[in-house]
């Protein structure tokens, strides 16, 4: 068990610090490359903050363990919500764009409409991840092509500033893309047989672990990027980044988890885990809607709402692996 428990804190170390080496590297390169400033901070670093869920899940339904594929991906949209918006409006309350309300939000809340549809018969399968790569592909075309229609220079001297300044040489930048990659496989491989290894040890599902240990270990980035968003007061990147976070996990990450091995969905899964983050989503979409004159805003006594919903579901999901073991 002692073992298990250490692969997992090095198994997310590593999985954090090489996510972070992979989009240095994939960043420089693409500077090198030619790839305009604003494609690269609406792709390759909002891919870079989701690199951990996807190999951890990748690896988990190479391996058989869709509960734990399932529950990263899953898990880590409730810590994003619940834990990390929570805990960033406690420290400053964000502000939301009228565009987020408007736009990004529906989106999210469409998205998770249709992981519920998809997990009602019990099962999410081949054909089900294909209709969420699908899904997948056409958004980011869209917002690709939005982006580069509406393209705003500021925007892009801004990301120029905040991650291309300084750009490393093109051979060291190939060289951290690689060795971040690596990595990334690796530290997937250790957390995954660490979390394997308690859930059989301790007798409860691989879901459980998935959606605690391995959900909140691989929502780090989405922390680190979000604190450090709001010490800057740029408040939609902060939530930006966590509304782009949960499209990707519920559609690239559940999507390609399931082409690689359809995954059996136990009805606990649809009223419990979907059930709340589906709650998340409205309630946040609620949040950032203006109305009386009074701007889309998540307030401190919202912040410590969501906060109590992430600790209130994290007891259910602890109280349920006691039973189970016990």
């Amino acid at each position: 068990m002692l073992l298990a428990l250490v692969a997992i804190v090095v198994g997310l170390v590593l999985l954090v610090w090489s996510a972070d080496r992979f989009v240095e590297g994939a960043s420089a390169a693409a500077v090198h490359g030619g790839v305009p400033p604003l494609l690269i901070g609406m792709l390759i670093i909002g891919f870079g903050t989701s690199a951990p869920e996807l190999s951890v899940s990748v690896l988990s339904s190479l391996q058989g363990n869709s509960g734990i594929a399932l529950g990263n991906a899953w898990g880590s949209n409730i810590t994003n919500i619940a834990l990390i918006i929570g805990l960033v409006a406690l420290i400053s309350p964000i502000t939301a764009h009228a565009r987020v309300a408007r736009r990004e939000m529906p989106i999210l809340l469409g998205i998770t409409a249709l992981a519920g549809w998809q997990v009602f018969d019990g099962e999410i399968s081949r054909a089900d991840g294909i209709v969420l790569l699908v899904v997948f592909v056409l958004l980011m075309a869209w917002s690709v092509r939005d982006g580069m229609r509406s393209r705003d220079e500021v925007v892009s001297e801004e990301i120029r500033k905040e991650y291309l300044a300084d750009t490393m040489p093109l051979g060291r930048a190939l060289i951290w893309l690689l060795l971040g990659l690596v990595l990334l496989v690796a530290s997937s491989r250790l957390l995954v047989w660490g979390a394997v290894f308690i859930a059989s040890d301790l007798g409860v599902s691989d879901l459980i672990i998935g959606l605690t240990i391995v959900a909140v270990g691989t929502s780090l980035p989405e922390l680190a990027s979000s604190l450090a968003a709001i010490r800057k007061k740029e408040h939609d990147l902060a939530l930006g980044n966590i509304i782009g976070s949960g499209l990707f996990n519920t559609l690239a990450v559940v999507g390609i988890a399931a082409v690689i091995r359809p995954m059996e969905v136990a009805p606990e899964v649809l009223t419990r885990d979907w059930a709340l983050m589906a709650g998340l989503t409205v309630a946040l979409l609620l949040m950032c809607i203006a109305w009386r004159g009074r701007p889309g805003r998540i307030n401190r006594l919202e912040g410590a709402g969501l906060l109590a919903a992430f600790c209130g579901y994290t007891g259910l999901l602890v109280w349920t692996a006691m039973n189970a073991a016990g």
